[in-house]
Formats: C-alpha cells, sequence, structure tokens
C-alpha cells in the first residue's frame, strides 16, 4: 500500500478492503455494530472484541489483494499498526 495516498483514494481502498471483508465468519468476531476491516490503518483494532480465539485473516481476500503478513488485526492492530509504521 503507497504511504501517501489522497482522501479519495483512502476511501477507495478503504470501500474495497470492506467488501472483501471476512471479519463477520471469524471465531474471534464479537457483534456490536462494528463492520471488520481492522487490517485497514483508517480503522484499526476492535473496540469490542478482546478475546483472540481464532484467526482467520490469512485466508481473506483483502489478505492476498493488499499482501498483508499479520493477523489478528482485530486485537493486534492494522497491518501498519503491527509492522510499527
Amino acid at each position: 500500500m503507497a504511504e501517501e495516498m489522497s482522501l479519495e483514494e483512502m476511501e477507495q481502498k478503504k470501500e474495497m478492503v470492506m467488501s472483501m471483508c471476512i471479519c463477520p465468519s471469524c471465531p474471534s468476531w464479537v457483534e456490536c455494530g462494528e463492520k471488520g476491516g481492522y487490517c485497514f490503518s483508517t480503522i484499526g483494532k476492535s473496540g469490542c472484541i478482546n478475546e483472540e480465539s481464532g484467526c482467520i485473516c490469512g485466508g481473506c481476500p483483502v489478505t492476498e489483494e493488499m499482501g498483508l503478513t499479520n493477523g489478528y488485526y482485530c486485537t493486534r492492530g492494522s497491518e501498519k499498526e503491527q509492522l510499527g509504521k
């Protein structure tokens, strides 16, 4: 993902992430009105998922599309946060 994206590009990328997101199918998912997309830098960690009960991030189409390498974005933060950027 490019370091410097315009607001419009960020919004388009976020929409793409949300359209492919499989977070609600995860065993760690807690229904609280969030929509997922925790891997994306403008979304980040969940405000209500506190327990890691299994992770399906590795099988998510967003992981492949964006070249992500981490997991448990819901509890550990976005890819960018986990890489310390």
